[in-house]
Protein backbone atom coordinates (compact mmCIF):
# COMPACT_ATOMS: atom_id res chain seq x y z
CA UNK A 1 0.00 0.00 0.00
CA UNK A 2 1.37 3.39 -0.93
CA UNK A 3 1.04 6.64 1.02
CA UNK A 4 -1.38 8.00 -1.60
CA UNK A 5 -3.95 5.20 -1.18
CA UNK A 6 -6.75 5.35 1.38
CA UNK A 7 -6.62 2.95 4.29
CA UNK A 8 -9.41 0.84 2.82
CA UNK A 9 -7.81 0.59 -0.62
CA UNK A 10 -6.72 -3.02 -0.01
CA UNK A 11 -10.04 -4.84 -0.27
CA UNK A 12 -8.66 -8.37 0.26
CA UNK A 13 -10.66 -9.89 3.13
CA UNK A 14 -8.67 -10.35 6.35
CA UNK A 15 -8.44 -13.78 7.87
CA UNK A 16 -11.15 -13.11 10.44
CA UNK A 17 -13.64 -12.22 7.71
CA UNK A 18 -13.36 -15.62 6.06
CA UNK A 19 -15.96 -18.09 7.24
CA UNK A 20 -15.16 -21.73 6.57
CA UNK A 21 -18.72 -22.50 5.55
CA UNK A 22 -19.62 -19.33 3.66
CA UNK A 23 -16.28 -18.49 2.02
CA UNK A 24 -14.59 -15.07 1.88
CA UNK A 25 -16.60 -11.91 2.36
CA UNK A 26 -17.56 -10.05 -0.81
CA UNK A 27 -15.14 -7.21 -1.49
CA UNK A 28 -16.80 -3.80 -1.48
CA UNK A 29 -17.02 -2.00 -4.81
CA UNK A 30 -14.28 0.68 -5.08
CA UNK A 31 -15.59 4.21 -4.65
CA UNK A 32 -15.57 6.78 -7.41
CA UNK A 33 -14.87 10.49 -7.09
CA UNK A 34 -18.50 11.05 -6.09
CA UNK A 35 -18.54 8.22 -3.57
CA UNK A 36 -19.29 8.97 0.06
CA UNK A 37 -15.62 9.38 0.96
CA UNK A 38 -14.79 11.89 -1.79
CA UNK A 39 -18.12 13.54 -2.64
CA UNK A 40 -17.78 16.81 -0.70
CA UNK A 41 -14.14 17.24 -1.68
CA UNK A 42 -14.78 16.54 -5.36
CA UNK A 43 -17.73 18.93 -5.61
CA UNK A 44 -15.84 21.60 -3.70
CA UNK A 45 -12.64 21.61 -5.75
CA UNK A 46 -14.49 21.25 -9.05
CA UNK A 47 -16.54 24.29 -8.01
CA UNK A 48 -13.29 26.19 -7.55
CA UNK A 49 -12.23 25.32 -11.09
CA UNK A 50 -15.70 26.24 -12.36
CA UNK A 51 -15.33 29.65 -10.72
CA UNK A 52 -11.95 30.22 -12.36
CA UNK A 53 -13.34 29.11 -15.73
CA UNK A 54 -16.34 31.42 -15.47
CA UNK A 55 -14.09 34.33 -14.52
CA UNK A 56 -11.79 33.69 -17.48
CA UNK A 57 -14.60 33.64 -20.03
CA UNK A 58 -16.77 36.39 -18.51
CA UNK A 59 -14.04 38.88 -17.69
CA UNK A 60 -12.48 38.51 -21.13
CA UNK A 61 -15.74 39.67 -22.69
CA UNK A 62 -16.01 42.74 -20.45
CA UNK A 63 -12.36 43.73 -20.71
CA UNK A 64 -12.50 45.87 -23.90
CA UNK A 65 -15.37 47.95 -22.51
CA UNK A 66 -13.55 48.43 -19.20
CA UNK A 67 -10.33 49.52 -20.93
CA UNK A 68 -12.17 52.02 -23.13
CA UNK A 69 -14.10 53.55 -20.21
CA UNK A 70 -10.90 53.86 -18.15
CA UNK A 71 -9.06 55.41 -21.12
CA UNK A 72 -6.62 52.51 -21.04
CA UNK A 73 -6.65 51.03 -24.54
CA UNK A 74 -2.84 51.54 -24.89
CA UNK A 75 -2.41 49.47 -21.71
CA UNK A 76 -4.87 46.76 -22.73
CA UNK A 77 -2.27 44.01 -23.06
CA UNK A 78 -1.02 44.61 -19.52
CA UNK A 79 -4.46 43.72 -18.17
CA UNK A 80 -3.76 40.18 -19.40
CA UNK A 81 -0.01 39.95 -18.82
CA UNK A 82 -0.32 41.25 -15.23
CA UNK A 83 -2.36 38.17 -14.38
CA UNK A 84 0.10 35.72 -15.96
CA UNK A 85 3.26 37.31 -14.61
CA UNK A 86 2.16 37.39 -10.96
CA UNK A 87 0.69 33.89 -11.22
CA UNK A 88 4.11 32.53 -12.23
CA UNK A 89 5.57 33.76 -8.94
CA UNK A 90 2.59 32.51 -6.95
CA UNK A 91 2.88 29.02 -8.43
CA UNK A 92 6.36 28.51 -7.00
CA UNK A 93 5.36 29.97 -3.63
CA UNK A 94 2.28 27.74 -3.53
CA UNK A 95 4.33 24.64 -4.31
CA UNK A 96 6.70 25.23 -1.41
CA UNK A 97 3.90 26.27 0.93
CA UNK A 98 1.80 23.21 0.13
CA UNK A 99 4.71 20.75 0.39
CA UNK A 100 5.73 22.10 3.80
CA UNK A 101 2.39 22.99 5.42
CA UNK A 102 -0.22 21.26 3.28
CA UNK A 103 -2.47 22.67 0.53
CA UNK A 104 -5.22 24.06 2.78
CA UNK A 105 -3.66 27.45 3.57
CA UNK A 106 -2.45 28.33 0.02
CA UNK A 107 -5.80 27.29 -1.42
CA UNK A 108 -7.82 29.41 1.02
CA UNK A 109 -5.45 32.35 0.61
CA UNK A 110 -5.53 32.02 -3.17
CA UNK A 111 -9.32 31.98 -3.41
CA UNK A 112 -9.51 35.02 -1.14
CA UNK A 113 -6.89 36.91 -3.18
CA UNK A 114 -8.69 35.97 -6.38
CA UNK A 115 -11.92 37.50 -5.10
CA UNK A 116 -10.12 40.58 -3.74
CA UNK A 117 -8.49 41.18 -7.13
CA UNK A 118 -11.86 41.04 -8.85
CA UNK A 119 -13.25 43.62 -6.43
CA UNK A 120 -10.22 45.86 -6.92
CA UNK A 121 -10.58 45.79 -10.70
CA UNK A 122 -14.34 46.23 -10.52
CA UNK A 123 -14.06 49.39 -8.42
CA UNK A 124 -10.99 50.84 -10.20
CA UNK A 125 -11.04 54.48 -11.22
CA UNK A 126 -7.95 54.30 -13.43
CA UNK A 127 -6.48 51.73 -15.79
CA UNK A 128 -3.42 51.21 -13.61
CA UNK A 129 -5.64 50.40 -10.63
CA UNK A 130 -7.54 47.99 -12.86
CA UNK A 131 -4.24 46.33 -13.84
CA UNK A 132 -3.25 46.11 -10.17
CA UNK A 133 -6.47 44.20 -9.51
CA UNK A 134 -5.62 41.79 -12.31
CA UNK A 135 -2.18 41.28 -10.74
CA UNK A 136 -3.80 40.38 -7.40
CA UNK A 137 -6.06 37.96 -9.26
CA UNK A 138 -2.98 36.34 -10.79
CA UNK A 139 -1.45 35.84 -7.35
CA UNK A 140 -4.62 34.13 -6.21
CA UNK A 141 -4.93 32.01 -9.34
CA UNK A 142 -1.33 30.82 -9.10
CA UNK A 143 -1.74 29.82 -5.46
CA UNK A 144 -4.98 27.96 -6.19
CA UNK A 145 -3.99 25.92 -9.23
CA UNK A 146 -0.87 24.39 -7.66
CA UNK A 147 -2.60 23.76 -4.32
CA UNK A 148 -5.36 21.87 -6.15
CA UNK A 149 -2.83 19.49 -7.69
CA UNK A 150 -1.38 18.80 -4.25
CA UNK A 151 -4.90 18.10 -2.95
CA UNK A 152 -5.40 15.55 -5.72
CA UNK A 153 -2.03 13.98 -4.94
CA UNK A 154 -2.80 13.68 -1.22
CA UNK A 155 -6.52 12.91 -1.15
CA UNK A 156 -7.17 10.63 -4.14
CA UNK A 157 -5.67 7.22 -4.90
CA UNK A 158 -3.88 6.92 -8.22
CA UNK A 159 -6.73 5.17 -10.04
CA UNK A 160 -9.14 8.07 -9.30
CA UNK A 161 -6.87 10.92 -10.40
CA UNK A 162 -7.67 10.71 -14.14
CA UNK A 163 -11.38 10.94 -13.27
CA UNK A 164 -11.10 14.05 -11.09
CA UNK A 165 -8.89 15.73 -13.69
CA UNK A 166 -11.50 14.89 -16.33
CA UNK A 167 -14.08 16.59 -14.07
CA UNK A 168 -11.84 19.67 -14.02
CA UNK A 169 -11.97 19.78 -17.82
CA UNK A 170 -15.74 19.25 -17.85
CA UNK A 171 -16.21 22.21 -15.50
CA UNK A 172 -15.08 24.50 -18.34
CA UNK A 173 -17.90 23.43 -20.70
CA UNK A 174 -20.75 25.53 -19.29
CA UNK A 175 -18.62 28.67 -18.67
CA UNK A 176 -17.22 28.53 -22.21
CA UNK A 177 -20.77 28.83 -23.58
CA UNK A 178 -22.61 30.80 -20.90
CA UNK A 179 -19.77 33.06 -19.78
CA UNK A 180 -19.51 35.31 -22.87
CA UNK A 181 -23.30 35.61 -23.22
CA UNK A 182 -23.89 36.37 -19.52
CA UNK A 183 -21.01 38.82 -19.38
CA UNK A 184 -22.13 40.58 -22.54
CA UNK A 185 -25.68 40.94 -21.23
CA UNK A 186 -24.53 42.24 -17.82
CA UNK A 187 -22.07 44.64 -19.44
CA UNK A 188 -24.74 46.01 -21.76
CA UNK A 189 -27.53 46.44 -19.19
CA UNK A 190 -25.73 46.98 -15.86
CA UNK A 191 -22.18 47.95 -16.77
CA UNK A 192 -18.84 46.12 -16.92
CA UNK A 193 -18.11 46.67 -13.22
CA UNK A 194 -20.85 44.25 -12.21
CA UNK A 195 -19.08 41.45 -14.07
CA UNK A 196 -16.12 41.87 -11.73
CA UNK A 197 -17.84 42.64 -8.42
CA UNK A 198 -20.51 39.97 -8.92
CA UNK A 199 -18.20 36.96 -9.32
CA UNK A 200 -16.67 37.08 -5.79
CA UNK A 201 -20.08 36.13 -4.37
CA UNK A 202 -19.50 32.71 -5.93
CA UNK A 203 -16.39 32.24 -3.78
CA UNK A 204 -18.48 31.44 -0.69
CA UNK A 205 -19.76 28.06 -1.91
CA UNK A 206 -16.37 26.50 -2.84
CA UNK A 207 -14.84 27.74 0.41
CA UNK A 208 -17.67 26.33 2.53
CA UNK A 209 -17.65 22.93 0.82
CA UNK A 210 -14.01 22.28 -0.10
CA UNK A 211 -12.03 23.58 2.86
CA UNK A 212 -13.50 21.31 5.57
CA UNK A 213 -13.03 18.29 3.28
CA UNK A 214 -9.42 19.28 2.55
CA UNK A 215 -8.78 19.74 6.26
CA UNK A 216 -9.90 16.13 6.83
CA UNK A 217 -8.07 14.49 3.93
CA UNK A 218 -5.07 16.55 2.84
CA UNK A 219 -4.05 19.04 5.51
CA UNK A 220 -0.58 19.26 7.01
CA UNK A 221 2.74 18.07 5.56
CA UNK A 222 2.94 14.82 3.61
CA UNK A 223 4.96 13.20 6.43
CA UNK A 224 3.91 14.70 9.78
CA UNK A 225 6.79 12.91 11.55
CA UNK A 226 9.47 14.45 9.33
CA UNK A 227 11.02 17.82 10.26
CA UNK A 228 9.55 20.73 8.31
CA UNK A 229 12.08 22.14 5.87
CA UNK A 230 12.62 25.87 5.60
CA UNK A 231 11.51 27.69 2.48
CA UNK A 232 13.94 27.64 -0.42
CA UNK A 233 14.67 31.34 -0.77
CA UNK A 234 16.67 30.77 -3.94
CA UNK A 235 13.64 29.24 -5.71
CA UNK A 236 11.44 32.08 -4.51
CA UNK A 237 13.95 34.60 -5.88
CA UNK A 238 14.04 32.71 -9.18
CA UNK A 239 10.24 32.79 -9.26
CA UNK A 240 10.31 36.55 -8.86
CA UNK A 241 12.86 36.71 -11.66
CA UNK A 242 10.70 34.65 -14.00
CA UNK A 243 7.72 36.94 -13.40
CA UNK A 244 9.72 40.12 -13.96
CA UNK A 245 11.43 38.65 -17.01
CA UNK A 246 8.14 37.61 -18.58
CA UNK A 247 6.68 41.06 -17.93
CA UNK A 248 9.67 42.80 -19.54
CA UNK A 249 9.43 40.61 -22.63
CA UNK A 250 5.72 41.36 -22.89
CA UNK A 251 6.47 45.08 -22.74
CA UNK A 252 9.26 44.81 -25.32
CA UNK A 253 7.05 42.83 -27.69
CA UNK A 254 4.35 45.48 -27.51
CA UNK A 255 6.66 48.48 -28.05
CA UNK A 256 8.67 47.10 -31.01
CA UNK A 257 11.28 49.88 -31.25
CA UNK A 258 15.03 50.06 -30.71
CA UNK A 259 14.62 51.11 -27.09
CA UNK A 260 12.57 47.99 -26.40
CA UNK A 261 15.73 45.91 -26.91
CA UNK A 262 16.89 46.97 -23.45
CA UNK A 263 13.90 45.55 -21.52
CA UNK A 264 13.96 42.52 -23.83
CA UNK A 265 17.60 41.83 -22.95
CA UNK A 266 16.89 42.34 -19.25
CA UNK A 267 13.93 39.98 -19.51
CA UNK A 268 16.05 37.24 -21.12
CA UNK A 269 18.78 37.73 -18.50
CA UNK A 270 16.21 37.15 -15.76
CA UNK A 271 14.39 34.29 -17.46
CA UNK A 272 17.27 32.00 -18.44
CA UNK A 273 18.61 31.27 -14.93
CA UNK A 274 15.07 31.21 -13.52
CA UNK A 275 13.90 28.59 -16.02
CA UNK A 276 16.98 26.45 -15.41
CA UNK A 277 16.45 26.64 -11.67
CA UNK A 278 12.68 26.10 -11.53
CA UNK A 279 12.09 23.40 -14.13
CA UNK A 280 13.36 19.82 -13.74
CA UNK A 281 16.89 19.20 -15.08
CA UNK A 282 16.73 18.06 -18.68
CA UNK A 283 13.47 19.85 -19.51
CA UNK A 284 15.05 21.84 -22.35
CA UNK A 285 16.26 18.66 -24.10
CA UNK A 286 13.11 16.65 -23.34
CA UNK A 287 14.85 14.10 -21.13
CA UNK A 288 12.68 11.04 -20.62
CA UNK A 289 10.13 11.01 -17.84
CA UNK A 290 9.25 14.05 -15.75
CA UNK A 291 11.28 16.63 -17.77
CA UNK A 292 9.52 15.59 -21.00
CA UNK A 293 6.11 15.74 -19.29
CA UNK A 294 6.79 19.31 -18.09
CA UNK A 295 8.08 20.41 -21.51
CA UNK A 296 5.12 18.83 -23.32
CA UNK A 297 2.68 20.74 -21.14
CA UNK A 298 4.28 24.04 -22.12
CA UNK A 299 4.57 23.23 -25.82
CA UNK A 300 0.95 22.07 -26.02
CA UNK A 301 -0.62 24.89 -24.00
CA UNK A 302 1.53 27.67 -25.45
CA UNK A 303 1.04 26.79 -29.12
CA UNK A 304 -2.70 26.21 -28.80
CA UNK A 305 -3.57 29.22 -26.62
CA UNK A 306 -1.40 31.58 -28.68
CA UNK A 307 -3.21 30.49 -31.84
CA UNK A 308 -6.67 30.50 -30.23
CA UNK A 309 -6.23 34.11 -29.09
CA UNK A 310 -6.23 35.23 -32.73
CA UNK A 311 -9.18 33.15 -33.98
CA UNK A 312 -12.00 35.59 -33.01
CA UNK A 313 -9.98 38.54 -34.29
CA UNK A 314 -9.43 36.77 -37.61
CA UNK A 315 -13.13 35.97 -38.01
CA UNK A 316 -14.18 39.54 -37.19
CA UNK A 317 -11.67 41.44 -39.29
CA UNK A 318 -11.41 39.08 -42.27
CA UNK A 319 -14.86 37.47 -42.55
CA UNK A 320 -17.10 40.16 -41.02
CA UNK A 321 -18.51 38.17 -38.10
CA UNK A 322 -19.70 39.94 -34.96
CA UNK A 323 -17.40 39.63 -31.94
CA UNK A 324 -20.00 37.61 -30.03
CA UNK A 325 -20.50 35.10 -32.84
CA UNK A 326 -16.75 34.86 -33.43
CA UNK A 327 -16.23 34.02 -29.76
CA UNK A 328 -19.06 31.50 -29.75
CA UNK A 329 -17.53 29.76 -32.78
CA UNK A 330 -15.07 28.27 -30.31
CA UNK A 331 -17.72 27.26 -27.76
CA UNK A 332 -17.97 23.66 -29.01
CA UNK A 333 -14.35 23.26 -28.08
CA UNK A 334 -15.28 23.27 -24.39
CA UNK A 335 -17.33 20.12 -24.89
CA UNK A 336 -14.76 18.28 -26.99
CA UNK A 337 -11.98 19.27 -24.57
CA UNK A 338 -13.98 17.66 -21.75
CA UNK A 339 -14.60 14.62 -23.97
CA UNK A 340 -10.89 14.21 -24.63
CA UNK A 341 -10.16 14.45 -20.93
CA UNK A 342 -12.85 11.84 -20.25
CA UNK A 343 -11.44 9.46 -22.85
CA UNK A 344 -7.97 9.54 -21.27
CA UNK A 345 -9.49 8.80 -17.86
CA UNK A 346 -10.81 5.38 -18.91
CA UNK A 347 -8.77 2.58 -17.30
CA UNK A 348 -8.36 0.72 -20.59
CA UNK A 349 -6.58 3.75 -22.06
CA UNK A 350 -3.77 3.73 -19.49
CA UNK A 351 -1.48 1.27 -21.36
CA UNK A 352 -1.80 3.41 -24.50
CA UNK A 353 -1.42 6.84 -22.88
CA UNK A 354 1.87 7.75 -24.55
CA UNK A 355 0.60 6.86 -28.04
CA UNK A 356 -2.62 8.76 -27.41
CA UNK A 357 -0.59 11.84 -26.50
CA UNK A 358 1.45 11.63 -29.71
CA UNK A 359 -1.70 11.34 -31.83
CA UNK A 360 -3.36 14.13 -29.88
CA UNK A 361 -0.50 16.55 -30.56
CA UNK A 362 -0.68 15.74 -34.27
CA UNK A 363 -4.41 16.52 -34.09
CA UNK A 364 -3.68 19.83 -32.35
CA UNK A 365 -1.11 20.78 -34.99
CA UNK A 366 -3.56 19.95 -37.78
CA UNK A 367 -6.30 22.08 -36.18
CA UNK A 368 -3.99 25.10 -35.81
CA UNK A 369 -2.76 24.74 -39.40
CA UNK A 370 -6.33 24.41 -40.74
CA UNK A 371 -7.74 27.50 -38.99
CA UNK A 372 -6.26 30.16 -41.34
CA UNK A 373 -7.94 28.43 -44.30
CA UNK A 374 -10.89 30.79 -43.68
CA UNK A 375 -8.70 33.61 -44.94
CA UNK A 376 -9.74 32.26 -48.36
CA UNK A 377 -13.17 33.69 -49.13
CA UNK A 378 -14.50 30.44 -50.60
CA UNK A 379 -13.87 28.47 -47.41
CA UNK A 380 -16.93 28.39 -45.08
CA UNK A 381 -16.40 30.07 -41.70
CA UNK A 382 -17.72 27.00 -39.88
CA UNK A 383 -14.49 25.26 -40.91
CA UNK A 384 -12.77 26.95 -37.98
CA UNK A 385 -15.36 25.67 -35.51
CA UNK A 386 -14.94 22.11 -36.75
CA UNK A 387 -11.14 22.27 -36.79
CA UNK A 388 -11.04 23.80 -33.31
CA UNK A 389 -13.40 21.17 -31.92
CA UNK A 390 -10.94 18.46 -33.02
CA UNK A 391 -8.00 20.45 -31.68
CA UNK A 392 -9.70 20.85 -28.29
CA UNK A 393 -10.35 17.11 -28.17
CA UNK A 394 -6.61 16.53 -28.56
CA UNK A 395 -5.81 19.18 -25.97
CA UNK A 396 -8.21 17.59 -23.48
CA UNK A 397 -6.31 14.30 -23.71
CA UNK A 398 -2.85 15.89 -23.57
CA UNK A 399 -3.41 18.37 -20.73
CA UNK A 400 -5.11 15.84 -18.46
CA UNK A 401 -2.54 13.16 -19.31
CA UNK A 402 0.40 15.39 -18.44
CA UNK A 403 -1.22 16.07 -15.06
CA UNK A 404 -1.78 12.34 -14.44
CA UNK A 405 1.80 11.46 -15.40
CA UNK A 406 3.27 14.26 -13.31
CA UNK A 407 1.53 13.06 -10.15
CA UNK A 408 2.47 9.47 -10.94
CA UNK A 409 6.15 10.41 -11.28
CA UNK A 410 6.19 12.59 -8.13
CA UNK A 411 6.75 11.50 -4.56
CA UNK A 412 4.12 12.92 -2.15
CA UNK A 413 6.58 15.43 -0.67
CA UNK A 414 7.52 16.64 -4.19
CA UNK A 415 4.02 17.01 -5.61
CA UNK A 416 3.84 20.74 -4.88
CA UNK A 417 7.20 21.65 -6.42
CA UNK A 418 6.63 19.47 -9.49
CA UNK A 419 3.07 20.76 -9.96
CA UNK A 420 4.47 24.28 -9.79
CA UNK A 421 7.00 23.38 -12.49
CA UNK A 422 4.19 22.04 -14.68
CA UNK A 423 2.13 25.21 -14.28
CA UNK A 424 5.18 27.43 -14.82
CA UNK A 425 5.88 25.64 -18.10
CA UNK A 426 2.23 26.16 -19.08
CA UNK A 427 2.02 29.83 -18.08
CA UNK A 428 5.45 30.85 -19.31
CA UNK A 429 4.88 29.25 -22.71
CA UNK A 430 1.60 31.15 -22.99
CA UNK A 431 3.35 34.44 -22.26
CA UNK A 432 6.33 33.87 -24.54
CA UNK A 433 4.46 32.44 -27.53
CA UNK A 434 1.74 35.08 -27.26
CA UNK A 435 4.44 37.75 -27.21
CA UNK A 436 6.19 36.20 -30.23
CA UNK A 437 2.96 35.74 -32.14
CA UNK A 438 1.78 39.24 -31.30
CA UNK A 439 5.06 40.79 -32.42
CA UNK A 440 4.97 38.88 -35.73
CA UNK A 441 1.32 39.81 -36.22
CA UNK A 442 2.02 43.49 -35.64
CA UNK A 443 5.11 43.46 -37.87
CA UNK A 444 3.08 42.16 -40.82
CA UNK A 445 0.29 44.72 -40.55
CA UNK A 446 -1.65 43.70 -37.48
CA UNK A 447 -1.17 47.05 -35.79
CA UNK A 448 -0.68 47.90 -32.14
CA UNK A 449 -2.64 46.08 -29.47
CA UNK A 450 -4.88 49.01 -28.67
CA UNK A 451 -5.60 49.76 -32.32
CA UNK A 452 -6.49 46.15 -33.00
CA UNK A 453 -9.02 46.02 -30.17
CA UNK A 454 -10.56 49.31 -31.20
CA UNK A 455 -10.95 47.91 -34.69
CA UNK A 456 -12.62 44.80 -33.35
CA UNK A 457 -15.05 46.81 -31.22
CA UNK A 458 -15.92 48.99 -34.21
CA UNK A 459 -16.42 45.93 -36.41
CA UNK A 460 -14.07 47.36 -38.96
CA UNK A 461 -11.84 45.57 -41.34
CA UNK A 462 -8.48 44.89 -40.38
CA UNK A 463 -5.25 43.34 -40.93
CA UNK A 464 -3.54 41.79 -43.90
CA UNK A 465 -4.20 38.01 -44.11
CA UNK A 466 -0.47 37.35 -43.98
CA UNK A 467 -0.41 38.79 -40.46
CA UNK A 468 -2.62 35.93 -39.31
CA UNK A 469 -0.80 33.24 -41.30
CA UNK A 470 2.48 34.18 -39.61
CA UNK A 471 0.86 33.42 -36.25
CA UNK A 472 -0.92 30.15 -36.99
CA UNK A 473 1.64 28.30 -39.11
CA UNK A 474 4.58 28.65 -36.68
CA UNK A 475 2.31 27.60 -33.81
CA UNK A 476 1.32 24.49 -35.79
CA UNK A 477 5.03 23.71 -36.18
CA UNK A 478 5.52 24.11 -32.41
CA UNK A 479 2.65 21.67 -31.81
CA UNK A 480 4.34 19.14 -34.12
CA UNK A 481 7.46 19.41 -31.99
CA UNK A 482 5.16 18.51 -29.11
CA UNK A 483 4.27 15.24 -30.87
CA UNK A 484 7.97 14.28 -30.72
CA UNK A 485 8.23 15.32 -27.07
CA UNK A 486 5.23 13.10 -26.32
CA UNK A 487 7.26 10.04 -27.41
CA UNK A 488 9.61 10.68 -24.47
CA UNK A 489 7.18 10.94 -21.55
CA UNK A 490 7.62 7.31 -20.60
CA UNK A 491 10.73 6.45 -18.61
CA UNK A 492 11.25 3.23 -20.55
Amino acid sequence: MTALEPRDADVSPPAEDIDATRGPAVAPKPEGVLGRTYRALSIGIVSVVFLIAFEATAVGTAMPVAARELHGIPLYAFAFSAYFTTSLFAMVLSGQWADRRGPLAPLATGISAFGAGLLLSGTAGTMWMFIAGRAVQGLGGGLVIVALYVVISRAYPEHLRPSILAAFAASWVIPSVVGPLASGSVTEHLGWRWVFVGIPVLVVFPLALALPAIRRTASGPADPAAPVESYDRRRIALALGISLGAGLLQYAGQERNWFSLLPAAAGVALLVPAIRGLLPPGTGRAARGLPAVVLLRGVAAGSFIAAESFVPLMLVTQRGMSPTMAGLSLAAGGGTWALGSYVQSRPRMEPHRDRLMVGSMVLVAAAIAAAPAVLIDGVPVWTVAVAWAFGCFGMGMVIASTSVLLLKLSAPEEAGANSAALQISDGLSNVLLLAAGGAAFAALGGGAVGAVHEAVEAGGSGSHPGAFAVVFLPMAAVALVGAWVATRVRTS
